[in-house]
């Protein structure tokens, strides 16, 4: 419910601290909004002071931009504006009554009359700074009309998505649903416990990294991110990755790094080194102990590593051990957070016939999907900013169809967002999102490849047992579940898989449109009709990719006319074939009188023409063509026996292979 705001003035605001011109700017926002708060003057550093003030939006703004709390306008008079500047929402947000401000948009009245080129350009290499609709104390001093402010908050609003965002998020103010997650890796370490959390890619992992930095921050202590995947970490031996821990955790912490030494961190003294520069790093820090957060972890992993002497030498197990002993020798000084995709560093009792120090010592988690309410307040609060109202019953949807993956989640809205009409606010109905899903599944499977990409390098077990789900051989992936209950463990955890009292489904309903996409025609146990749905759909297929190749190599190697005159040659007497008829019409993709045997013949008879297309192998090709031709509609009631349906697919994936080849 809106609460029927108007335009206008507190008239208890107190503006004396405003300057003339700031003041015959507030009475002109006034006009289309409410002024609640005057604010106050404040200074970041010693070179600038700022002033702000709080309005809320009337009803047509509440309805137009789906705002309703008050936002932040700052006034910087300076004549060159300066990123910094941006600092000052910040600091106003932090001193204003937070409950009631919006964090995600403000207004800027800037000195420098080219601020809104300046701020779009800088926001551009920022893709996590706030929505800030700029303005120049010139603009708002001249008379304007009643669109120039709604038309500015308007390309501002409604013109950058959100909900694009790559990278992993350094900041809080588009960071949802993690908090409680955040809260309980932090909790362990003040309590003195080591943690690990494995996940998918783009689960949204180094973003909880940096989260846990944070929080970590604001209560008063200290951490230090190591990135596994850097080559400056991962090239070192185990003594000297040892140096490049304390020198980053000094670095990161404000603290000289130049007293780490690397000479001094020898095979024999790395330990002791090490334990040294910990107590004087605490020393220097005045605080208790440090959480060390290692991202990326198979970096350093054995057997997945990049770099050989962590993949199969000892370095990992000589690492583990200094670290494993000293958080045991020190109680409580450090504990370390294990952050990565694969948690075969913690799973493995062994390596190279040695205890893994890890093993049963690091409780482990995998990052949770999103819940439906989890999605609804990232879904909203970002889509409101941008003009977009979703239906309630989407956020359930988006959440089920994407297995609570907020990056899959994000890019599904992105294309919502691309697909939407650019006049807004726009109300995002099923319909609508259908379209976007559809879509996004289609021309952005490498985002799910991405994640699969885990299971596929690491657990080919898994991967192959998705396939078998995906494309319906339930038996067979029931049988692996029953005998391999290990198996599951990694597909339940990651997220993929759900278990119910029915068995075993996709959580993430786009992993199984893709893998049924690409595995659809490998089935195992087929019935009478899935066979000949399977035949008569993959043999339409081909028929029609065949008459696009036979056009084309034979229209570049005759002409339309000529080609035509040897395609006619090729075909049965009996045949009929219109004197009118062209080359287009006779293979048009869809309404062509040619049958699947004729574009056989054609291609036979003319078979240097299609040298590039399907080889050398003249009988070969005949053979494969005669046996899909031989499996037709009409022969229905005769039923497909498993060994003729094997070598039918064996056929016709050859012909699909080299005829998609040459048309892509």
């Amino acid at each position: 419910m809106r609460d029927g705001t108007t335009p206008g003035m507190n008239p208890s605001l107190h503006m004396d601290h405003f300057t003339s011109d700031e003041q015959k700017i507030i009475q002109a926002f006034a006009r289309e909004w409410y002024v609640t708060n005057g604010g106050k003057e404040f200074s970041l550093n010693p070179t600038s002071r700022y002033k702000y003030f709080l309005m809320k939006p009337a009803d047509n703004y509440q309805e137009m931009f789906n705002l309703d709390r008050e936002i932040v306008v700052v006034f910087s008079p300076y004549k060159t504006f300066q990123p910094r500047t941006l600092d000052a929402f910040d600091y106003a947000v932090k001193h204003a009554q937070q409950l009631r401000v919006e964090r995600v948009c403000g207004v800027l009245v800037s000195g420098d009359n080219s601020v809104e080129s300046r701020l779009t350009s800088l926001l551009k290499k920022n893709p996590e700074s706030q929505i800030v609709v700029p303005f120049s104390y010139d603009e708002l001093l001249c008379s304007f009309d009643d669109y120039f402010l709604r038309n500015r908050f308007k390309r501002h609003f409604f013109t950058r998505d959100l909900f694009a965002m790559e990278g992993p998020l350094r900041k809080d103010l588009y960071f949802f649903g993690r908090n409680d997650l955040i809260q309980e890796l932090v909790s362990r370490h003040t309590s003195g416990e080591n943690s690990a959390l494995f996940g998918l890619r783009k689960t949204g992992k180094t973003s909880i990294v940096y989260g846990v930095k944070r929080a970590l921050e604001r209560e008063g202590g200290k951490c230090a991110v190591i990135d596994c995947q850097n080559t400056a970490f991962h090239r070192r031996r185990w003594n000297t990755a040892l140096a490049y821990i304390l020198a980053e955790a000094r670095r990161q912490n404000g603290l000289d790094a130049s007293s780490v030494d690397d000479t001094s961190f020898t095979e024999q003294n790395a330990a002791v080194v090490f334990e040294e520069g910990i107590k004087q790093l605490l020393k220097d820090c005045e605080t208790e102990s440090i959480l060390v957060i290692f991202d990326e972890i198979e970096n350093i992993s054995f057997e997945v590593s990049p770099s050989k002497h962590w993949a199969t030498d000892l370095d990992f197990l000589f690492l583990w051990q200094t670290l494993r002993a000293l958080y045991q020798k020190l109680d409580a000084v450090f504990s370390y957070l294990i952050v990565g995709t694969n948690p075969l560093c913690i799973e493995r009792a062994t390596l190279n016939g040695k205890d893994n120090p890890l093993f049963n010592q690091v409780p482990y988690q995998y990052v949770p999907g999103f819940d439906v309410p989890q999605t609804r307040e990232m879904v909203r609060t970002m889509g409101r900013i941008m003009g977009l109202k979703f239906e309630e019953i989407l956020y359930g949807k988006l959440t089920e169809d994407y297995g609570g993956h907020p990056f899959l989640i994000r890019h599904a809205c992105s294309t919502v967002h691309r697909l939407s009409e650019s006049e807004r606010p726009v109300q995002v109905a099923k319909l609508l999102y259908e379209k976007a899903r559809t879509e996004f599944e289609a021309n952005y499977v490498t985002y799910v490849e991405m994640i699969l990409e885990v299971l596929r390098q690491y657990y080919p077990d898994e991967y192959l047992m998705l396939e078998y789900l995906a494309r319906g051989d339930t038996a067979v992936f029931s049988d692996y579940a029953a005998n391999h209950p290990s198996y599951t463990t990694h597909l339940l955890g990651y997220g993929v898989l759900q278990k119910s009292d029915g068995g075993y489904s996709f959580r993430i309903e786009a992993v199984r449109n893709y893998l049924y996409s690409l595995k659809r025609y490998e089935k195992l146990q087929l019935t009478a009709s899935e066979a000949w749905h399977e035949v008569s759909e993959r043999r339409n297929a081909l028929e029609v990719k065949l008459r696009r190749v036979v056009r084309l190599l034979m229209l570049a190697k005759y002409g339309p006319e000529q080609a035509l005159i040897q395609i006619k040659t090729s075909l049965p007497p009996k045949t009929k074939i219109d004197d009118s008829v062209t080359l287009s019409t006779l293979l048009n993709d869809t309404e062509s009188p040619l049958h699947f045997s004729d574009l056989r013949r054609i291609v036979l008879d003319n078979w240097g023409v299609f040298l590039n297309v399907f080889g050398s192998d003249k009988n070969g090709f005949d053979t494969r063509m005669r046996t899909v031709n031989s499996q037709r509609i009409d022969a229905h009631a005769k039923g497909i026996d498993p060994p003729t349906m094997t070598y039918f697919r064996l056929c016709i994936s050859g012909l699909e292979k080299q005829v998609g080849d040459y048309l892509v």
